[in-house]
């Protein structure tokens, strides 16, 4: 268990799906952690020192030690502050199941939300990607039909590790669903994953870092405008 006195900064960015892991798993464990923003289209000594070999967020500080890459450091605060509610599951075949399925999140699904995000709404390529993102989802909610077990998480009765690691990029697909104009979160087509991802924006871990859609819509036009400080 860390001490009370402990001094935790994390380094991120209020748009990044992979810095709001940690920030749910630390709302979680109700730990108080000091967030530091990196400015776009630049990189802050503190980030480069603290993660020098991939130069990128997020990085937990947790007294002066740095700890790299989102589900990494999701693993090590639940481990350091064990006396919270358990993020990974006690079992050790689930553990290797919510393990699979956040490698097959961040293998898929990122990538086709950065492709999504800058292309034409009605165009012929937004289609061909939507359509994988939607095979994609449909794997998906299958997988939360047998992990959840017919509770309200993937991991059973609250949050956990893969309800972290997909639920981070609801916000992502919420702003793609924008900008080409095509319905992802389908309750024709997903029932189970628009319900689960109702009650994870609703958790009180979630809701005050769980960017809004319209906020990376703007965030997106200005990254394509090259409005942001280079």
């Amino acid at each position: 268990m860390a001490a009370e006195k402990d001094e935790i900064k994390l380094i991120g960015g209020w748009a990044s799906p992979f810095v709001m892991r940690p920030r749910v798993a630390l709302n979680m464990k109700g730990v108080v952690y000091e967030m530091t923003q990196e400015t776009v289209g630049k990189k802050s000594d503190l980030l480069l020192k603290s993660n020098p070999v991939y130069k990128k967020i997020p990085v937990l500080i947790h007294n002066g030690k740095p700890i790299c890459e989102s589900m990494i450091i999701v693993e090590y605060i639940d481990e350091t502050w064990s006396d919270g509610a358990s993020i990974l599951p006690p079992d050790p075949y689930d553990r290797s199941i919510a393990r699979f399925w956040t490698a097959y999140v961040d293998d898929k699904i990122p990538d086709l939300i950065r492709k999504l995000r800058l292309l034409v709404k009605g165009s012929a390529e937004a289609e061909v990607e939507a359509e994988k993102l939607n095979a994609a989802l449909q794997l998906l909610e299958e997988a939360f039909e047998k992990c959840s077990k017919g509770k309200s998480f993937f991991g059973g009765d609250d949050i956990g590790y893969l309800d972290i690691a997909f639920g981070s990029q609801l916000g992502w697909i919420k702003a793609v669903e924008k900008i080409v104009e095509i319905k992802f979160l389908d309750k024709e087509k997903i029932p189970g994953l628009v319900a689960w991802s109702e009650r994870f924006c609703a958790h009180e871990a979630v809701r005050e870092v769980m960017p809004e859609a319209d906020r990376l819509v703007e965030f997106t036009k200005m990254l394509l405008s090259g409005s942001f400080a280079k």
